[in-house]
């Protein structure tokens, strides 16, 4: 059997080493022996963005992007998304297994105790106007809770982590549902705790009179979908995030809410609402051809294309069209989707899109779902946050309950470039 090593030859010594390899992968911290004299700090590796460097160890989320695989502990996503329910892909996430029906009674039970925010994040978020960024307004609710529950400094103990990551599960939908409101001008509707989780967000949202609200069972099996499709997605730039201020023990409201700032970006899930606003400037099929001439001349992006990952059709894509025409059967069909179509047709056609690997993402039909059920076109986003936030949370206390990374803080090296020694001058005498 072949040693589980690497060879390296250092051409500038001519001196020679083996390096271990585990998992596909070589210790970062072994090319620090690789070194020219004693004085040098040792070979360090160049990743800018993080192309190919694997930052810890994870049994949450698999994915395959040259075949388009994604699955949540080994369960494809094509599974969870056609036969089980938001909360037990969150169970799934956060303990491992599917759970049996007692274990997801209880957890909901559990969630159904912690719907309702504290008076305060109430009145701070009754301080933002109706133009301000639902995505700023759930980081600063949720960076605020910190101050609510001092208790989840304690980020080492396991009953605290299960406390803190019940609370704020069980809260997002609240406060995402409270942005809605804003935007709309319209009060609050606090949460109803004889609705399943997925119901009471949309009650949360949409409700409007004094009887019990009731979703049409296609538009809340839509969102649910949405909700398993965004739960989590292995090491991205939020999880990232998550991992990279939860590693100074920051609180967990800490570093969710640096998640929520990460994911805000229009390179990340921005992107659903950046293809709302690009579907929109088209506005027609048949200003389509132009806009791909643009496009290929490098003049405006085409949002909702390509993936870092995914180099075929993002499999989540796929989910999103099939329930995109479900949703349309009841709200009737979004303008707007002649254009998507016709766009997606010319770039899986296109020599320019499909030599560069360019396929619809999650993206591209989400924002469009989310406008045809009636949200706020800069809500979608916000969305995503809420579905997000079990993945960061399992994300976050695998990271405690790591011996190899819950003592290490992250501190990435770097290639410095700037001015060698330099000895101070007086203001007087520079120039």
């Amino acid at each position: 059997m072949a040693s589980e090593t690497l060879t390296v030859i250092d051409n500038r010594t001519g001196k020679q080493r083996e390096v271990p390899v585990q998992d596909g992968a070589v210790h970062a911290t072994d090319l620090r022996e690789i070194k020219v004299s004693e004085e040098d700090p040792g070979l360090a590796s160049y990743d800018p963005g993080f192309m190919n460097t694997a930052s810890c160890k994870s049994a949450i989320t698999y994915i395959d992007g040259d075949r388009g695989i994604l699955r949540y502990r080994g369960y494809p996503i094509e599974q969870l998304a056609e036969k089980s329910t938001y909360l037990e892909v969150v169970y799934l996430l956060l303990f491992g297994e599917l759970p049996t029906r007692a274990q997801l009674d209880g957890f909901a039970g559990e969630l159904s105790k912690d719907v309702i925010v504290p008076d305060g994040i109430v009145k701070l978020m009754e301080t933002f106007g109706k133009d301000a960024a639902p995505m700023a307004m759930v980081q600063s609710a949720v960076a605020a809770l910190s101050a609510f529950y001092p208790e989840a400094r304690r980020v080492l103990s396991d009953e605290v982590r299960r406390r803190q990551i019940v609370r704020l599960i069980a809260m997002m939908p609240t406060l995402v549902a409270f942005c809605a409101r804003l935007k709309w001008g319209k009060p609050f509707i606090h949460p109803d705790k004889n609705l399943n989780y997925t119901a009471n967000f949309l009650s949360m949202v949409f409700k409007d009179k004094e009887a019990p609200y009731k979703p049409h069972p296609v538009l809340e099996r839509a969102m649910e979908v949405l909700f398993i499709l965004h739960a989590d997605h292995e090491q991205n730039c939020s999880t990232n995030a998550v991992r990279g201020v939860g590693s100074s023990h920051a609180d967990p409201y800490a570093s969710i809410s640096s998640a929520v700032g990460a994911l805000s970006g229009p390179l990340h899930g921005g992107a659903n609402e950046a293809v709302l606003a690009m579907l929109h400037e088209i506005g027609s099929v048949e200003n389509v051809p132009g806009f791909i001439k643009r496009v290929e001349a490098k003049e405006v992006l085409l949002m909702g294309f390509g993936h870092r990952i995914y180099k075929s059709y993002d499999p989540r894509a796929k989910i999103i069209k099939e329930t995109a025409d479900q949703v349309f059967q009841v709200t009737g069909r979004n303008r707007l989707l002649d254009v998507a179509m016709e766009l997606e047709r010319i770039a899986l056609h296109d020599d320019y899109f499909t030599s560069r690997k360019l396929y619809p993402n999650v993206d591209f039909y989400s924002g469009l779902i989310y406008e045809s059920m009636g949200l706020p076109r800069d809500i979608p986003t916000a969305v995503f946050a809420l579905a997000r936030t079990s993945g960061w949370l399992a994300q976050w206390d695998e990271m405690m309950r790591d011996p190899e990374q819950k003592t290490k803080i992250a501190r990435p090296r770097q290639i410095y470039k700037g001015a060698a020694r330099r000895d101070y001058v007086p203001i007087e005498k520079r120039r």
